[in-house]
């Protein structure tokens, strides 16, 4: 667990970095609402926050293993283990329970 709340927290801060600078939290919406609706749909979220995941995945394996973790060590995650932990943020930032992130839930801090 320790070791894919250390990739969601990378992950959180490199996948925007690497897929376009963002300046502000309706920068952040837009770049991550693929479908231009003005929220953020579970499989959106995933789709941005497994970009990092499979870039950090040199060797294409669907595992993060220590020497492809920052630091090159720490316990390997799967892809799909990653998936679960990122899945369990996104309800929990689900601040009214709609199924989707607005503005507002994804600009406040983790619940």
């Amino acid at each position: 667990m320790k070791a894919a709340l250390t990739v969601l927290l990378l992950v959180a801060v490199w996948a925007p970095a690497v897929q376009a600078q963002v300046s502000d939290t309706a920068s952040y919406l837009q770049r991550m609402d693929s479908d231009g609706d003005g929220k953020v749909s579970e499989a959106e979220y995933l789709q941005w926050m497994l970009y990092a995941f499979d870039r950090m995945d040199r060797n294409g394996d669907g595992v993060l293993s220590a020497d492809e973790l920052p630091g090159g060590k720490g316990r390997a995650i799967s892809r799909e283990q990653q998936r679960q932990t990122i899945v369990q943020r996104f309800h929990k930032q689900d601040a009214n329970g709609d199924g989707f992130l607005d503005a507002r839930e994804l600009a406040a801090p983790p619940r």
